[in-house]
């Protein structure tokens, strides 16, 4: 047989043999990856009420303004197959398997109708002038599409505790609230940059559909994480806006500006100080 006609069928060979290890003639990713993600959650150690010698509840402000959380928004694309935080619980609330709650107790649902009046869509009624004259005004109603992209931050409740059992600082959040600029009655921002919680998710209720989804990577592109595995291992920047107290007062409503800062941080380090303490002596 004709030496060249033999390199030619190896090469022919080799290339179906690699089309087939892709899967697909114009498979992009030269390294294959599973079609669907079967990741679970990561289970919680075994905690007693009894082995709590310490704990307390502290409420978290994640702006996603912040390079570290752009995660958690990840961008729209027609090309690419991940999803936002925000488009995963809006997914799973419109088709029925994740329930919001109005408050961070969790005991009063909320309807998807109630959720889209919150955040100024549905069907709103605006006012308009005719076009022609005497161009009278009129009110018509106008349906304005939910748009996940208006969440600027999220707000966390979660309880740290000291588990006397395993002799570690630990911490379970509790549940998660998507942050949207207050609006009026016409969808309009109000002045002043108010913001309000869409609504609230138990967060151990979440846990198994955030394991689903993936999250982007900034360091490594082949190691897959999900977006239960960024709040379990902390990969996110946040700052306390209120710790349990007498008043239910936040540390806006006794702090402006650089003060509140540092007496977030201090709560920070009391937390941290409280650990080395029981290590210390």
């Amino acid at each position: 047989m004709n030496k060249k006609l033999v390199l030619l069928l190896a090469a022919v060979v080799f290339t179906l043999s690699s089309f087939a290890q892709t899967g697909s003639v114009l498979d992009p990713n030269p390294i294959p990856k599973e079609d669907k993600w079967t990741k679970s959650p990561l289970t919680y150690s075994y905690m007693r009420e009894a082995d709590a010698m310490w704990s307390k509840r502290i409420w978290r402000i994640i702006d996603l303004r912040e390079k570290m959380n752009l995660p958690l928004s990840y961008p729209k694309s027609e090309t690419r197959d991940r999803k936002s935080l925000m488009d995963v619980l809006w997914s799973a609330i419109s088709e029925g398997s994740l329930t919001p709650y109005e408050t961070d107790e969790f005991i009063v649902p909320k309807s998807k109708k109630q959720i889209l009046a919150s955040a100024g869509a549905g069907w709103i009624q605006i006012t308009m002038n005719r076009p022609y004259e005497p161009y009278e005004p009129f009110d018509t109603l106008i349906q304005k599409e939910f748009e996940p992209e208006r969440v600027i931050q999220y707000r966390i409740k979660e309880d740290w505790f000291f588990d006397k059992q395993r002799s570690v600082m630990d911490v379970r959040i509790i549940g998660i609230a998507p942050i949207i600029y207050a609006t009026d009655d016409q969808g309009n921002i109000r002045e002043g940059g108010e913001t309000k919680p869409l609504f609230w998710v138990y967060f151990p209720e979440a846990r198994w559909l955030l394991s689903r989804f993936e999250a982007f990577n900034f360091q490594n592109d082949s190691q897959r994480r999900s977006y239960d595995d960024i709040f379990q291992k902390r990969l996110f920047g946040s700052y306390i806006m209120k710790e349990s107290n007498v008043y239910d007062r936040r540390i806006s409503e006794y702090a402006q500006g650089i003060h509140a800062l540092q007496e977030s941080d201090r709560i920070k380090e009391m937390i941290v100080n409280y650990e080395h303490d029981m290590w210390e002596y």
